[in-house]
């Protein structure tokens, strides 16, 4: 089904931090649509940690609803800016990575991104592929469209400067190589999340002074984790991966603050603005939130894993958090033979995520938080763990112990 102007503009705008400028963007589509073109939508990814959670997945959702209304997108893997790091948010220089780790990333990388975009509507492309033939003289040009000044303008580069820490020159030409990006693809929109915002607007700044038809910059907000403060991340344990297991990824959803159930619709669900604008309405009205976050579950889950997967992860859910039952399938801890008992094995425990700490373990069992084969344990120091052990950690979380 063909969508209007405005409607386009309403499922784009969705969730949005900001769009420079809706003006422009209007002109594109009304242009797309008299020349029955497609808009050239830019994403550049860093092909340093392709692990993609919910976090990472905002701006490629994004992308998805472009591509429904049939525009088509082109992701760039930074091979070539990947030896030197994309210095956002860094406190210090990055470490390049080598070819074969960039090659490797970017492997997992497409995996994963095609199973949120039209496989069809997406073009893969390595920025080596230009960035690699400018020749020292087309660098020098390049670095003419901006100034020193405007580069510490960059808050990291700002702090950097300011606390002493050494900025390499190089690092100076991450910002034009991702501009570049944009004025080799003649790239109609980038994508990136407010962090980025530096770096897109500098794709705007050289297609400008190219004479070229400036981009328009789609900026996303942040999505906080589990914990609803820290943004979501791997490594603070608050994250949502694309691939997790079916039950797992419908228990994380439940647990998100009721507070972020619309950001939630907004950010990582391909619901329309008009239906997330009633589910706001029945907030506000009284309704459950958890009757809603049951649904957000459904939605976000089905995105990732079939229709039947789905169903299992509710029965699961039901199950075991509603119904108090032991769930029938348990994630496994694999343990060396010789353990024999329960606090010898926290850090296993903490390695795996299912408890953010020994700290943190040890209060849960203070509190009555820890069974085993649900049996409460009160004595940490001599409570004992068998194969097949199946291990309760707070409400939610259950692994069965094999030797």
């Amino acid at each position: 089904m063909k969508r209007t102007i405005d409607e386009q503009i309403k499922i784009i705008g969705k969730g949005a931090a900001e769009i420079i400028s809706l003006s422009e963007l209007k002109e594109k589509l009304i242009k797309c649509q008299e020349q029955n073109k497609s808009l050239i939508i830019k994403l550049g990814l860093d092909p340093s940690a392709p692990d993609i959670h919910l976090g990472h997945a905002v701006v490629l959702r994004k992308i998805k609803q472009m591509q429904d209304l049939g525009h088509q997108a082109v992701i760039v893997i930074g091979d070539f800016t990947g030896k030197i790091g994309d210095p956002t948010g860094k406190s210090k220089t990055r470490k390049p990575l080598s070819k074969e780790q960039v090659l490797e990333n970017a492997i997992t990388y497409k995996k994963q991104i095609l199973k949120i975009l039209d496989k069809e509507k997406t073009e893969i492309r390595f920025n080596s592929e230009w960035l690699s033939k400018l020749n020292f003289e087309e660098v020098l040009k390049l670095a003419t469209n901006t100034t020193v000044a405007r580069m510490l303008e960059r808050e990291d580069f700002k702090n950097r400067y300011n606390n002493n820490t050494p900025i390499g020159i190089h690092e100076f030409f991450y910002p034009l190589m991702q501009g570049y990006d944009s004025v080799a693809l003649k790239s109609d929109v980038e994508l990136g999340g407010t962090d980025q915002t530096f770096n897109i607007l500098m794709g705007r700044t050289l297609q400008k002074h190219m004479e070229m038809e400036q981009q328009i910059a789609i900026l996303m907000p942040i999505l906080e984790g589990l914990d609803g403060v820290e943004k979501m991340s791997k490594s603070l344990g608050n994250y949502i991966g694309i691939d997790e297991d079916v039950t797992i990824m419908f228990k994380k959803v439940m647990e998100i603050p009721d507070n972020l159930i619309i950001k939630y619709f907004e950010l990582v669900t391909d619901e329309h603005p008009d239906k997330i604008e009633t589910i706001k309405k029945q907030l506000e009205e009284g309704k459950n939130p958890r009757d809603i976050k049951l649904e957000l579950a459904k939605i976000i889950t089905s995105l990732y894993h079939t229709e039947e997967e789905t169903k299992i992860a509710i029965d699961y859910f039901d199950d075991v958090f509603k119904k108090g039952k032991l769930p029938e399938i348990v994630p496994e801890l694999a343990i060396p033979v010789e353990c024999n008992m329960l606090k010898e094995i926290i850090s296993l425990l903490v390695k795996d995520n299912y408890v953010n700490s020994n700290k943190e373990f040890r209060r849960l069992v203070d509190q009555g938080g820890v069974q085993i084969n649900q049996k409460r344990i009160d004595d940490l120091d001599n409570a004992c763990i068998f194969n097949g052990d199946i291990i309760k950690i707070g409400k939610k979380k259950f692994v069965k112990i094999m030797k």
